[in-house]
C-alpha cells in the first residue's frame, strides 16, 4: 500500500540502560476519539429510544401536564399525591426527612408524570384504534366524505403536536388482521377462474370447500392465535422459508439491481463517483441510527412500517446447512472493497469524524494503483455467495473460520456495507448489459449476502445490488433517491471530476485482507463458479424506457397509472404467448406493524374480458368501457391487498401450520405449488420533492429490476419516473423456448400504445 499506518498504542525497545517506552500519541489520540464516537452514538440511541417510547408524548407536554396538575393541586390545597405518598412513607423512610411542602412536590410529580403516561397510553390506543380503519382507501378518488375529514383530524390530533422520528409511530400501528378461510377460498377461486376450464375450476371448488370445512378452521385457530401474540403473524415465516431456507442461489433468483441516472453523467472518474456515493450513503446511514429520516406517510398523515430500516447496514446474510440467518451489528466503522480480486478494508473515521469525499476517493485511489496479484483462491473467492447455499456453508465451516481466514471473512460480514470497484465500462447506450453486471456481474465481484453491494464501473457509473431477505426493494430505493439527489448537487464536483476538498495528508491508506484458502476450498470455489456462471448465461434481460408518454397523461382519463400498465402487461403477455397466466404483482402491507408484502393477483376476469376484447373487432367504445371496469377491479384488489385482505400471505401461513401438525392438505399443496409465469413489481419513486425534473430532467432514474421467478415466464419491474417516462426491465431465461424479453419488450410498448389509442387522443397532447 502507499502509506503504513502505525496499529499499535506504543513501543518499546529494551537497551543497557532498561526498557525504552514510546507511546504513541496519535494512536492514543485515535483510540478516544473512536470511544467518544462510539459513547456518543449510544447516547443518541438511548435518546431515540427513549422518545419513540413516549410518542406521542412529548418533554413541552409532560411538563405542561405537571404544571397544571401541581397548580391545580396548590390551588385547592389538596395534597397532589392522594395520599400515596403517605403511604409509601410508611415503607420507604425518606418521607420523614422532608417538609410538607416537599412531601406534596414530590408526591404532585409521581402522579403527574403516572398522570402523563395514562394520556400517553390512551392517546396511542385510540391512534392505533384509529389506524385500524381503513375505509379513506376506498372511497371514490377525489372525494371527501365527511367520515374521512374528521377521521383525518382525529389522526392529527392524536398523533401529537411534535415532528415524528422514524420509528416514532411503531407502537401506534395495528397488527396485521387474519383474514376469514372463507373470505380467502372465495377470492382465491375467483382468482384462478380465467385460468382454468369449467371442469377444473369445479374440482378446485371441491377441494377448496372441503378445506373451508374441516382442516381449514384448525389452522387458522393457530393462526390467530398467533396474530394475537406476534407483531406480525406472516412477517417471521416469510423471511425464513421465502428467503432464508432456500437451497438454491440468492444471486439472480433473489437479489436485486437498482441503477444509475438514466441521461446524468457527473463524473468519469471511478474513485471520484465512489468516494461521493460512498459519503452520501454513510451520512444516510447516519440520519438512520439518528433516527432522523421522516417516517414515510400516505397523504402526510397515514404512517407506514419502519421495521425494514432497522438491518439496511452492517448486516449480511449467513449461510447454514438447512437454513440461513441474517446475522446483524448494532455499529460498523468500516467498509469492504473489491477490485481486480483483491479484498480491502477501508475505515470510514478518522479523527474522530466521518471521511469527506475527497479523502474516500483518496482511498480509492489508492486501491486502484495497488498492483498486487490476488491471494490463491481468493480472485473467486466471492463466487460461493453466488452458488448454492449448502457447499457455501460446509466450505464456511470447514476453511474459512479458522486463522487469518476468520479475522477476514469477519471483516467482510461485519462491514457497513460492500463495495466493488468494477474493472468493466457500463453506459446507458446498452441497458441489457448493465443490468446484467448490476444483477450478478462475473459472479465473483460481488458479496451477494452482503445487505448492500454497492458498484461502481471504471466509467463512473454506478448502481446497487441488494440481498431481499433483510427487506423490500422501496426500503433500498428510499436509501438510493436520497444518494442520488445529493451526489451531481450537493456534494459535487470539480471541473476536472474529482470530489470537491483536498486530499487528507496523514490519512492512513486501506487494509489488504489476507486469505489462506487450501486447494480443497478452492475446488470448492469452483464448483460454485460453475453454477453461478450457468444462472447468469441464462438471464435474457431487457429495458425500455417508455417516453411515449407517463402517468400524466393516463391520470387525465382518471385511470390509475399502476392499473393501466398491469393491464398493458395483460395484453402484452397474451400477444406473446397466445393465453393467460397466474400473474404476481408485489403490493405491500406497511400499513401495518412490521408488514412486508401481499399479492395481487392482477390476472382477472375483467382483465382476460379487456384483453378479448382488444385482440377482437369489438369497438372502441365497449374496448374503453372494458378497460375501465378492468381498472376499477384492480384498485379494488390492490387496496384489499394493502388493508390485510389479500390471499396468498393467509394461504402460505395455512400451509406452514400444517407443516407443523404434520397434516398434509391436497388443496394447499395445489395453490403453493402453482408457478407465477409473469411476476411484476412497481418501484415508487418515494420522495418526488428530492428530484426537479422539471428544470433538470437529466436526473431521472433507470429504476431497478429481478430476476425471473419461473423457468419459463417473465418478471417484469416497472419505475414511474415523473410524468412523462415509465422505464420497464424484463428478466426471463434464455434457455426457455417461450420465451423473449426484447419480443415482450415490443409487445409491452405496443400494448401501451394501443391502449392509449382508445382515448384517440390529439396527437399534440403527447408532446
Amino acid at each position: 500500500m502507499a502509506e503504513a499506518h502505525q496499529a499499535v498504542a506504543f513501543q518499546f525497545t529494551v537497551g543497557p540502560d532498561g526498557i525504552d517506552l514510546q507511546l504513541s500519541h496519535e494512536a492514543l489520540r485515535q483510540v478516544y476519539l473512536s470511544g467518544l464516537h462510539s459513547w456518543k452514538k449510544k447516547f443518541i440511541r438511548f435518546k431515540n429510544g427513549i422518545l419513540n417510547g413516549v410518542y406521542p408524548g412529548s418533554a413541552p407536554g409532560f411538563m405542561l401536564v405537571l404544571a397544571g396538575y401541581l397548580g391545580r393541586a396548590h390551588y385547592l390545597k389538596v395534597d397532589p399525591s392522594l395520599g400515596l405518598l403517605v403511604k409509601l412513607g410508611r415503607h420507604v423512610p425518606v418521607s420523614r426527612y422532608m417538609s410538607v411542602q416537599k412531601q406534596m412536590l414530590v408526591g404532585g410529580v409521581m402522579v403527574g408524570t403516572g398522570l402523563w403516561i395514562a394520556i400517553i397510553f390512551s392517546m396511542r390506543t385510540v391512534l392505533k384504534g384509529l389506524l385500524s380503519w381503513h375505509g379513506w382507501m376506498f372511497a371514490p378518488h377525489g372525494k371527501m366524505t365527511w367520515q374521512i375529514r374528521l377521521w383525518l383530524i382525529l389522526v392529527n390530533i392524536f398523533s401529537g403536536m411534535q415532528t415524528p422520528m422514524l420509528y416514532s409511530f411503531q407502537n401506534s400501528l395495528p397488527h396485521l388482521p387474519v383474514p376469514s378461510v372463507k373470505d380467502t377460498m372465495r377470492r382465491y377461486l375467483e382468482s384462478v377462474q380465467p385460468l382454468l376450464s369449467d371442469e377444473e375450476h369445479r374440482r378446485m371448488q371441491s377441494l377448496a370447500l372441503d378445506f373451508e370445512k374441516n382442516l381449514g378452521p384448525k389452522l387458522q385457530w393457530y393462526l390467530k392465535l398467533k396474530s394475537w401474540w406476534a407483531s406480525n403473524y406472516v412477517s417471521d415465516w416469510w423471511e425464513e422459508y421465502i428467503y432464508l431456507r432456500g437451497r438454491g442461489p440468492i444471486m439472480v433468483n433473489s437479489n436485486y439491481y437498482v441503477m444509475d441516472f438514466l441521461y446524468a453523467f457527473p463524473t468519469h472518474l471511478q474513485a471520484a463517483r465512489a468516494g461521493n456515493i460512498i459519503h452520501a450513503i454513510m451520512l444516510y446511514r447516519r440520519k438512520l441510527d439518528r433516527a432522523q429520516i421522516k417516517p414515510l406517510m400516505l397523504q402526510n398523515t397515514i404512517p407506514m412500517c419502519s421495521s425494514q430500516y432497522e438491518r439496511m447496514f452492517n448486516t449480511s446474510r449467513i449461510p447454514g446447512i438447512e437454513t440461513d440467518t441474517v446475522q446483524h451489528m448494532s455499529d460498523s466503522r468500516h467498509i469492504v472493497v473489491h477490485h481486480r480480486g483483491r479484498y480491502f478494508k477501508v475505515w470510514m473515521f478518522y479523527d474522530g469524524r466521518l471521511l469527506l469525499p475527497r479523502e474516500i476517493e483518496q482511498q480509492m485511489e489508492r486501491i486502484l494503483a495497488d498492483t498486487s496479484e490476488p491471494q490463491p483462491g481468493e480472485e473467486t473467492l466471492a463466487a460461493l455467495t453466488a452458488g448454492d447455499r449448502v457447499p457455501w456453508a460446509c466450505a464456511r465451516n470447514a476453511y474459512l473460520r479458522h486463522g487469518k481466514n476468520k479475522k477476514s471473512l469477519d471483516t467482510v460480514e461485519k462491514a457497513a456495507f460492500f463495495v466493488t470497484l468494477d474493472d468493466t465500462e457500463q453506459r446507458p447506450e446498452s441497458l441489457d448489459h448493465y443490468a446484467k453486471s448490476l444483477l450478478h456481474g462475473k459472479c465473483y465481484d460481488r458479496w451477494f449476502d452482503k445487505s448492500i453491494n454497492l458498484i461502481v464501473f471504471k466509467n463512473g457509473t454506478m448502481g446497487l445490488n441488494a440481498e431481499h431477505s433483510w427487506a423490500d426493494a422501496p426500503i433500498v430505493g428510499h436509501l438510493w433517491e436520497q444518494v442520488l439527489s445529493m451526489d451531481p448537487v450537493k456534494l459535487g464536483y470539480t471541473a476536472d471530476g474529482h470530489c470537491r476538498g483536498e486530499p487528507h495528508p496523514n490519512l492512513p491508506g486501506p487494509q489488504r485482507l489476507q486469505w489462506n484458502i487450501p486447494p480443497e476450498c478452492q475446488t470448492m470455489i469452483a464448483n460454485s463458479l460453475s453454477v453461478a456462471v450457468a444462472l447468469a448465461n441464462d438471464v435474457d434481460s431487457h429495458i425500455i424506457p417508455f417516453s411515449d408518454f407517463g402517468k400524466g397523461l393516463i391520470k387525465k382519463y382518471k385511470i390509475s397509472p399502476d392499473a393501466f400498465i398491469q393491464l398493458a402487461l395483460q395484453l402484452a403477455h397474451y400477444r406473446d404467448k397466445g393465453k393467460f397466466c397466474l400473474t404476481y404483482e408485489a403490493s405491500m402491507t406497511r400499513l401495518y406493524r412490521e408488514g412486508r408484502t401481499e399479492t395481487v393477483r392482477s390476472c382477472t376476469m375483467e382483465s382476460c374480458a379487456f384483453v378479448r376484447a382488444m385482440i377482437s373487432n369489438k369497438t372502441r367504445e365497449e374496448k374503453l368501457c372494458l378497460l375501465t371496469q378492468a381498472a376499477k377491479k384492480h384498485q379494488q384488489m390492490y387496496r384489499l391487498a394493502m388493508t390485510g385482505q389479500g390471499t396468498d400471505r393467509h394461504l402460505f401461513c395455512l400451509y406452514v401450520v400444517s407443516k407443523y401438525l404434520g397434516q398434509d392438505s391436497p388443496f394447499l399443496q395445489e395453490v403453493l405449488s402453482e408457478p407465477w409465469r409473469l411476476s411484476t413489481s412497481q418501484t415508487p419513486l418515494q420522495q418526488g420533492e428530492l428530484f426537479d425534473l422539471v428544470n433538470h430532467p437529466e436526473y431521472v432514474t433507470t429504476g431497478g429490476g429481478f430476476g425471473p421467478v419461473a423457468d419459463d415466464g417473465y418478471g417484469v419491474a416497472y419505475v414511474i419516473v415523473g410524468e412523462k417516462l415509465i422505464n420497464f426491465h424484463i428478466s426471463s431465461k434464455c434457455s426457455s423456448p417461450e420465451t423473449d424479453s426484447h419480443r415482450f419488450g415490443n409487445n409491452i410498448r405496443q400494448a401501451m400504445l394501443d391502449m392509449l389509442n382508445l382515448f384517440e387522443l390529439d396527437k399534440k397532447t403527447l408532446k
